[in-house]
């Protein structure tokens, strides 16, 4: 059993890296559940397998994608393979080629696969749980708002489109809110019945995520083919708002209204050099006072120093 749960580690984590942006190690290994020095050792054992595993200058890892490069499609891979055991088998760079192609093209699949059924398996049980009317346990829920890993105590309502989040009555905060489904470790149905059905709430979340509330924010975007590609990854929602620019075959223009600008700002200083902020002026003034904070906390570490104590000389 441990080491079947090496396995699925190591499958997970490469599914992981293998998604833009690069991922710390501290967010690797919340996401395993596992210790820091542990995912070390996974990251070793990833690099053995022949993938591309790089880092960084901010000491963050990633798989480089074959299929972001030139890489084969799943038929060539397999022609490939049984032309290199057929023509070339005692060739001594056999074997080190055939092991990368069993690595980038069938582990990695191996590993969306199983990251799909376990979702596939969370959203059954919570349409179970919505049909029954019963209290659910979102176990170890991956909070980005809060920066928290805990249980969450709620009771199911619907699911957004293309399931991505569960909407659902928080007891504790007595509040509605969305659960990204991927950041749900598993769900414990439980044997109370729903008891505040009365404060359910479901309103369509924008294409980042948020509920609807007392305001909307209109935010316009130019994005270079770097940035529209992982919008479109990351944000599939975000699709219909986007749209090819007409003076350019390489850039696109973003027109979306949100709920809350925080997903979009995350997304916006992450790939400041791929993307120009058009509107709205509300959205510029909040960006700049984001940039400000982050620029004057930079100078804050840079220029902090230890304070040295001086003691009397004898």
């Amino acid at each position: 059993m441990h080491n079947q749960n090496r396995i699925l580690r190591v499958l997970q984590l490469i599914a992981i890296l293998q998604k833009e942006p690069a991922k710390s190690i501290r967010y690797l290994s919340s996401c395993l559940y596992t210790t820091e020095r542990t995912t070390y050792r996974y990251l070793d054992l990833i690099k053995e397998l022949g993938l591309d595993l790089c880092k960084n200058e901010h000491n963050k890892y990633f798989i480089i994608n074959v299929a972001n490069g030139i890489g084969f499609t799943q038929q060539e891979a397999i022609l490939l393979t049984e032309l290199l055991k057929s023509s070339a088998k005692h060739h001594k760079l056999k074997d080190s080629i055939l092991k990368k192609i069993y690595v980038n093209y069938e582990i990695a699949i191996s590993a969306n696969q199983i990251l799909k059924a376990h979702l596939g398996k969370l959203i059954e049980t919570l349409s179970k749980a919505i049909h029954s009317n019963k209290q659910v346990i979102l176990k170890k829920y991956h909070s980005a708002n809060t920066q928290t890993i805990k249980d969450r105590l709620v009771e199911p309502i619907n699911f957004t489109d293309n399931f991505t989040s569960l909407a659902a009555y928080e007891i504790e905060s007595g509040e509605n809110k969305y659960f990204n489904i991927e950041r749900i470790t598993d769900v414990k149905i439980t044997n109370k019945n729903v008891e505040f059905k009365k404060q359910h709430a479901y309103n369509a979340p924008d294409a980042f995520g948020f509920g609807s509330t007392t305001k909307d924010y209109n935010v316009e975007l130019r994005l270079n083919l770097r940035a529209y590609v992982i919008l479109k990854e990351e944000y599939p929602l975000a699709i219909p708002y986007l749209k090819p620019e007409r003076k350019s075959n390489h850039t696109y223009l973003l027109n979306i209204t949100v709920n809350d600008f925080k997903p979009i700002t995350r997304f916006v200083i992450g790939l400041i050099d791929d993307v120009e902020v058009l509107g709205s002026l509300e959205f510029k003034t909040h960006l700049k006072s984001i940039t400000e904070k982050l620029l004057n906390n930079k100078i804050k570490t840079i220029t902090m120093k230890p304070s040295l104590k001086k003691g009397k000389h004898k």
